[in-house]
């Protein structure tokens, strides 16, 4: 299979740079007796820095980028000459990116908008050279200050990606073929289930050249929440989303039922997201008639729907005014402000923690149960029974 570029969730292990010493130096030149204490101060290290930028969608630029090192900082000098500051490094990320500390989980900051800058690590501030030490009582100084050390942290960077309306349904329920049928994106369709293997984008266009964008992710299934199907991994890119957009196929036995186990594996997950608008699509309607439509709408959930094809694009009008009203209500406005200005990230579980990592550290995009691997011993093999090109 080939390998993806979506790439949402990289380890980096930051240190921020030391802080330089200052100088005890005492001054020694030629005709000036008792010269006095002339010590420079250290440079300040330099500091770990995210900085969002809007031009990137993934973390694939990180995917190799195992460690991020500042510059230290350099010694103060003679004749109070300050030592160099480190240069800092900035490690750019697209809008929406979280940061974690691998060791423990706990939440680090969050980047949401271009250009901000966060300082994740900071760099150690330079020492004090002896001329600060001068009184009237010690008027040469022998000692001055050391640099502050570096500080050193492994760090989960991981992208919820940013978008207005989000796809939440079962495997094969339509949402590929409705972001094809309303955007220009191209997501893979198939007729079978997790053909969408990682999140797709597209702008959604409206009327007087307004536009949204919609947000594609893998089929959930029952017990997702617990690590079934593909598991939270994706969950988390529908948390920043305005509106959900849930899609139940037509042929469903019972479309009611199926909304509230997707419902249900959202509160599982983040019992947050109960608080966003809610949209229903019922898909695949090309494949009944106007009758089963009115049967059907009688044992639907109480919130806006909207019978639909991605097909033969029926409803597919009428769904874009439908969001678009949702998303421009008052109330839904002012819940976006707020989480956009204080959203709630909660520190990972150790043990979910435990295996993102592993699924990081051995180099797959995922984790398949079930499989003995037989551990070999290479010790065991005598060095003549193996050739080397």
């Amino acid at each position: 299979m080939a390998e993806s570029n979506f790439i949402d969730y990289v380890k980096i292990f930051c240190r921020s740079g030391k802080g330089g010493r200052g100088s005890a130096h005492l001054r020694r030149d030629k005709y000036i007796p008792n010269g006095g204490p002339d010590g420079g101060d250290g440079g300040h290290g330099g500091s770990v820095i995210l900085k969002g930028n809007r031009n990137y969608w993934t973390l694939l630029h990180l995917r190799y980028e195992r460690h991020a090192f500042a510059e230290n900082g350099e010694n103060g000098g003679s004749n109070k000459c300050f030592g160099k500051d480190g240069k800092d490094v900035i490690i750019e990320v697209p809008c929406g990116t979280v940061a974690y500390d691998a060791e423990t989980g706990k939440y680090l900051c969050d980047i949401t908008e271009h250009e901000q800058e966060v300082v994740l690590l900071k760099g150690g501030r330079g020492g004090l050279g002896n001329w600060h030490f001068r009184t009237a009582t010690r008027q040469a100084p022998r000692f001055a200050q050391p640099g502050e050390p570096a500080q050193e942290q492994m760090v989960i960077l991981e992208l919820k990606v940013l978008a207005d309306v989000g796809l939440v349904g079962f495997p094969n329920a339509g949402k590929s073929t409705l972001l094809s049928a309303i955007s220009a994106a191209k997501p893979k369709i198939a007729n079978y289930p997790f053909t969408t293997l990682e999140p797709n984008l597209g702008i959604v266009s409206y009327r007087e050249g307004k536009s949204f964008v919609m947000a594609d992710i893998p089929g959930i299934i029952e017990g997702a929440s617990e690590g079934k199907g593909l598991g939270l991994r994706f969950l988390r890119h529908i948390e920043r989303n305005s509106l959900l957009l849930f899609m139940v196929p037509s042929d469903t036995e019972d479309i009611r039922k199926e909304y509230e186990v997707l419902l249900n594996e959202l509160a599982q997950f983040n019992p947050e997201m109960l608080d966003k608008q809610r949209v229903l699509a019922i898909t695949k309607c090309d494949l009944i008639d106007e009758e089963l439509m009115e049967m059907l709408e009688e044992n639907l959930p109480d919130i806006p729907h909207v019978f639909i094809s991605g097909v033969s694009g029926l409803g597919l009008t009428a769904l874009k005014d439908l969001l678009w009203l949702e998303l421009n209500k008052e109330s839904n406005m002012i819940n976006s402000s707020k989480n956009t200005e204080s959203i709630v990230h909660r520190s990972k579980d150790l043990n979910i923690l435990k295996d993102e990592l592993k699924v990081i550290d051995d180099g797959f995009d995922y984790v398949f149960e079930d499989i003995d691997i037989e551990e070999v011993d290479f010790d065991d093999f005598e060095s003549e029974d193996i050739e080397f090109d």
